[in-house]
């Protein structure tokens, strides 16, 4: 079925291209695309950051050096991490924000904008990234019980945890607050929908990875799809969709932003599921979940007893499993072009949403973003 969606073709106005194996690298799609918006999203949360709040969180997390608490690597992405652009989800809010432009009901207010976006939209990217950012953080949170030695010492990650709550309730405080300056109803139902979609789409991945049968977990690429909605694609979708709110343009095009948010983050998250097997670069065994997209279609090809047996084969003493062997299975089987084909498919209902928008380089980004997150060796 995703093969035949995938030769159909989008025959809009615009003109977007359909999708292929090509399109332009992901860092050349962010730098072009906050030129677009006027200032490049690293700076977004700027003001947050340079805040004497965040600035003591940030001298106090230095005392993890030398540990292994997740919370180390959190803070290293935000600085270091290009490759996937931490900051990707306000800089969608913004882009959409200055293709869709101010509706006849603003024009009016049209001295509000700089660089074709309203200012309560930029603060909107602001708090959705905020938003993200705190779950960042919080995700941070370590099991103190499988804690082993070469961790680090307990005091320290204990200390760790504590920050990694205390700061992540910080920025979604933060985060609330300016929200509500935002003083549209509609928006705060919106993010708090999606703020409670979060919570319960991680609390399922927490409680299903803490369960002795997470390696032979059952839960079919359906259930999978409604799962990353909660945790990866509700934020992006509903801020999007509040970003159109806020200019007060029409249902029809509020539902565009929605679906463009959703489609294009569902690609994103299949696009990162299957990078442990489609990477040339290198020869070693990338870490995957066997609840990533890959592996939940390769189980639905080969069937459910196949599958438990390959796990039991890839199982050595202590029952360790074997990620290399078991990541040659599928790699053999469907899973992975199954899994291509998905991500396109997503990729093609998010250019599909963007056909409502007019033309516009603005638009233009938008799109590029589905080709650099469907693009594959």
């Amino acid at each position: 079925m995703w093969g035949a969606l995938l030769r159909r073709g989008l025959r809009g106005a615009g003109g977007l291209r359909w999708l292929s194996s090509g399109g332009p690298p992901w860092s050349q799609v962010v730098s072009e695309a906050e030129k677009i918006v006027g200032y490049p999203t690293s700076f977004m949360s700027l003001r947050c950051l340079l805040s004497d709040e965040l600035s003591n969180i940030a001298m106090q997390v230095r005392k993890l050096v030398g540990t292994k608490h997740p919370l180390l690597d959190t803070a290293r992405g935000f600085v270091y991490d290009s490759r996937n652009n931490l900051q990707m989800r306000g800089l969608v809010v913004l882009l959409i924000s200055k293709a869709a432009g101010p509706s006849t009901a603003e024009l009016s207010f049209q001295h509000d904008m700089v660089s074709g976006i309203y200012s309560s939209q930029r603060s909107l990217a602001e708090i959705t990234e905020l938003i993200h950012t705190a779950f960042l953080v919080h995700r941070g949170i370590v099991n103190i019980g499988e804690l082993k030695s070469c961790d680090g010492p307990l005091k320290d990650m204990q200390f760790g945890n504590k920050m990694a709550v205390l700061s992540g309730d910080f920025l979604l405080a933060n985060a609330c607050t300016s929200l509500a300056q935002l003083q549209n109803t509609k928006v705060v139902e919106l993010i708090s929908s999606a703020i409670g979609d979060l919570v319960q789409g991680i609390y399922y991945e927490n409680s299903k990875s803490s369960e002795e049968n997470c390696l032979t977990d059952d839960i079919g690429i359906s259930r999978w799809k409604e799962q990353v909605f909660l945790s990866h694609s509700a934020l992006l979708a509903k801020s999007c969709q509040a970003a159109m709110e806020l200019a007060k343009h029409s249902a029809e095009i509020q539902d565009m932003a929605f679906q463009y948010g959703k489609h294009m983050s569902m690609s994103h998250k299949l696009h990162s599921d299957l990078q442990p097997f489609v990477k040339e670069s290198s020869s070693d065994t990338m870490a995957f979940s066997l609840n990533s997209a890959p592996a939940i279609l390769h189980q639905e090809f080969c069937g459910r007893e196949a599958w438990l047996k390959q796990i039991r084969e890839a199982q050595g003493k202590g029952n360790i499993v074997d990620y290399k062997k078991l990541q040659e299975a599928i790699k053999a089987g469907k899973g992975v072009t199954s899994a291509i084909d998905l991500c396109r498919c997503h990729g093609n209902r998010a250019l599909a949403a963007l056909e409502r928008f007019p033309p516009s380089e603005a638009r233009d980004a938008l799109a590029n973003i589905v080709y650099a997150v469907t693009r594959f060796p």
